[in-house]
């Protein structure tokens, strides 16, 4: 019969913080004596007789009385690998290009990422709904693309990390990126204000469930306030989330008082948008100035060249990627980063009819 190995609770106890730090989940410093009794259930002498183990196997660093041991972990450690699951905006199968970018890049840093069942529009941006849906999912890590800002601050109360992709993550604790859309914007409102435009209407889908304008759609009405220009619910109407209700606003705008410039967030509603003007007989620039608020590939095979703004989508992606290993290498990453963007003026963008 082979011999029974019997261990005390101490012993246990550092074979378990042993197994923490040597696959990675535990980084930096070890947590205090009572926070690790208060976890573990077992006695402040317990831990002490365990941490003291672990120093002697040269896997903590005593740093002096009152003080938080420093983990010492191999060199040959490789940080574990995380499930992440993408939040998007869009259904699944409407997803765009830089967030399948992240699902390949993510993969390719050793992550298993997957795309939960339902989006921010299907749940309707509803805190309780999403609340339910991550209670349902399995994840170690979220990156959540486009929210509202209450859906984030719930985020922030939750114990799995998680990283706001976009959306109203301003001063909230909570990782986050996005390109820094303020002084472009106020460039293309410049610019129309140069050539003589006063009727200048957004159109943005961040007015349906994001409870009223973010800032970058402020900085616009901001701009053209400062101007002189009278603001109201004509310079950015109300409409459902559907193709029927948006190409009702444009029928109503061009109905009575036509603007004279348009600034349309997302390319598929620029694209959209000027398709169903032009049936109407209203091109840009002769009638009417487009302008949209991010770039899209197609816009290179656009006659006339389309007037918009310019950001990398790569730098976002890699941040994001750069958090996750972060996060698996126990790093409380919290950082918020904006990237660049600035206005491509182009043929879209004229005169005052």
């Amino acid at each position: 019969m082979p011999h029974l190995e019997v261990f005390t609770i101490s012993e246990q106890v550092a074979g378990h913080l042993r197994k923490e730090i040597l696959e990675g989940r535990l980084q930096g410093l070890m947590p205090g004596r009572n926070e690790l009794a208060a976890d573990l259930g077992v006695s402040g002498k317990t831990i002490e007789a365990a941490l003291k183990q672990l120093e002697k196997e040269s896997l903590l660093e005593g740093r002096g009385a009152g003080r938080k041991r420093r983990i010492m972990p191999p060199e040959n450690i490789t940080p574990p690998a995380l499930r992440v699951a993408i939040l998007d905006y869009e259904p699944l199968g409407e997803t765009d290009g830089n967030t399948i970018e992240l699902q390949y890049l993510l993969s390719e840093a050793g992550h298993s990422v997957f795309f939960t069942e339902k989006s921010l529009l299907e749940l309707k941006m509803e805190v309780r709904a999403v609340a339910r849906l991550v209670k349902n999912t399995q994840a170690d890590a979220w990156v959540i693309c486009s929210a509202s800002r209450e859906v984030l601050e719930w985020f922030t109360q939750q114990e799995t990390p998680s990283f706001a992709l976009f959306g109203r993550r301003r001063e909230l604790p909570i990782a986050g990126i996005g390109p820094d859309q303020v002084s472009a914007r106020r460039t293309a409102v410049q610019r129309l204000l140069e050539l003589g435009h006063q009727r200048i209407v957004v159109l943005s889908r961040d007015s349906q469930p994001g409870g009223g304008p973010g800032q970058a759609d402020r900085v616009i009405l901001e701009e053209m306030a400062t101007n002189g220009l009278p603001i109201g619910p004509y310079n950015r109407p109300s409409w459902k989330n559907t193709a029927e209700d948006f190409y009702r606003v444009l029928n109503e705008l061009f109905q009575h008082t036509p603007p004279t410039a348009l600034i349309i967030d997302e390319p598929f509603l620029f694209h959209a948008a000027k398709d169903h003007l032009a049936q109407r007989g209203i091109l840009a620039p002769a009638n009417v100035s487009l302008i949209c608020t991010d770039p899209d590939p197609t816009f290179a095979w656009s006659e006339p060249s389309i007037a918009h703004i310019n950001w990398l989508p790569r730098p976002l992606v890699r941040r994001v990627v750069r958090w996750t290993n972060n996060v698996a290498q126990g790093k409380d990453d919290r950082r918020q980063t904006l990237t660049k963007a600035q206005f491509v003026d182009g043929g879209t963008v004229g005169p005052v009819p």
